[in-house]
């Protein structure tokens, strides 16, 4: 269920408040390539703690950029995938990988 927010009236300050944290951007990054297990994520996101990592999938969830499948199993199994508009997030990504490559290339000269 998406929340309800008092959106600011500015476009990119609605993108940052949904998306404007680095832990977020990295699990989208990881989410792009498709579904992943809890531990899959945690290991692709070198320093993330388990605490924070489980607080962003969750408030991703809630925002509609995340979906949580859990499977009737013991132990339990869930899995992570971003939703239609998670998905939408990759245009945003891809920008932003051609921006760190460039920018590499300069700094590094």
């Amino acid at each position: 269920m998406l929340k309800r927010y008092n959106l600011p009236a500015c476009p990119v300050e609605t993108a940052l408040m949904m998306m404007g944290d680095r832990w977020k951007v990295l699990i989208v990054r990881n989410l792009l390539t498709g579904t992943k297990r809890f531990g899959e994520l945690k290991k692709g996101l070198d320093g993330i703690s388990q605490k924070v990592l489980t607080d962003h999938l969750r408030i991703m969830e809630e925002n509609g950029l995340v979906n949580r499948k859990i499977y009737a199993e013991v132990p339990p199994k869930v899995e992570y995938s971003l939703t239609p508009l998670g998905q939408s997030l990759k245009p945003i990504h891809d920008a932003m990988w051609k921006w760190g490559e460039q920018f590499q290339k300069k700094v590094s000269k």
